[in-house]
């Protein structure tokens, strides 16, 4: 686990170091301000006419939404960089394991988005002083565990595809491509079919978080989530081995 951690922390130290990170995070926080802007802005005139009080969840929604399109800049370099560098041969003859070395660069990337989430938290509180007797908590909370799910299922997958290529661009279009069908091409056949529908349904990411977001948390979404997780670990550590025994 020490191993683990200090690979992480590197990580996420260098993502400091790194103009892309910034832009990313810049990419994700403007949208999300201007949005929550409109959010408070809707409301108070609706206010005037007795509408309904502001809501923060579509935040997460757009927060995730945009992590489909940008989470691959931020894994695409993980391990396709290391090997196009030549610095993997060192890591492998290091004493690190394979699944260390995946899950440390995953823990670094999933902590750099979490920091990103936690400048969020400020529009629920935000809200909840406008709101009497205050907004609803459990849903915020399980809106946002819904959201960590997302980024992590995400994170994990494209530090597996990572770790298959040597280039990063192409990393970067193979997990886009991956994110891409899962979130919006998956379940495309569910409205086309009478039976079965539901199978394509479960695999589909914004699905399971449509019901977190909305407030309720079941344990087929998060065993969704962190079986991608699971996956794109796996995927990783299995690529490294292959590598290592090349």
């Amino acid at each position: 686990m020490r191993t683990i951690w200090t690979i992480a922390k590197r990580e996420y130290d260098n993502y400091f170091n790194s103009p892309l990170a910034y832009v990313v995070a810049f990419s994700i926080v403007l949208p999300v301000g201007i949005y929550f802007s409109l959010i408070m802005y809707v409301s108070a005139q609706q206010s005037m006419m007795g509408g309904p009080p502001p809501d923060s969840t579509p935040i997460n929604w757009l927060f995730v939404f945009l992590m489909i399109f940008l989470s691959p800049a931020l894994t695409m370099r993980l391990l396709s960089d290391e090997a196009r560098m030549g610095t993997l041969e060192l890591l492998l003859t290091a004493p690190v394991r394979d699944f260390e070395l995946v899950a440390g660069k995953f823990l670094g990337a999933f902590l750099f988005v979490l920091t990103i989430a936690l400048f969020t938290l400020i529009f629920p509180i935000i809200i909840n002083n406008f709101v009497t007797p205050g907004i609803d908590w459990k849903v915020i909370i399980a809106s946002y565990i819904g959201l960590v799910l997302v980024c992590g299922a995400l994170l994990a997958l494209g530090t597996g595809i990572s770790a298959i290529f040597t280039n990063q661009f192409a990393a970067f279009f193979v997990t886009f491509g991956l994110f891409f069908f899962l979130w919006f091409m998956v379940n495309l056949p569910a409205n086309y079919l009478q039976q079965g529908g539901d199978v394509y349904n479960y695999l589909s990411l914004s699905q399971h978080f449509s019901s977190m977001n909305r407030g309720t948390i079941a344990l087929g979404d998060i065993v969704y989530y962190i079986s991608l997780i699971a996956l794109g670990l796996f995927a990783g550590t299995t690529a490294i081995e292959i590598r290592r025994w090349r």
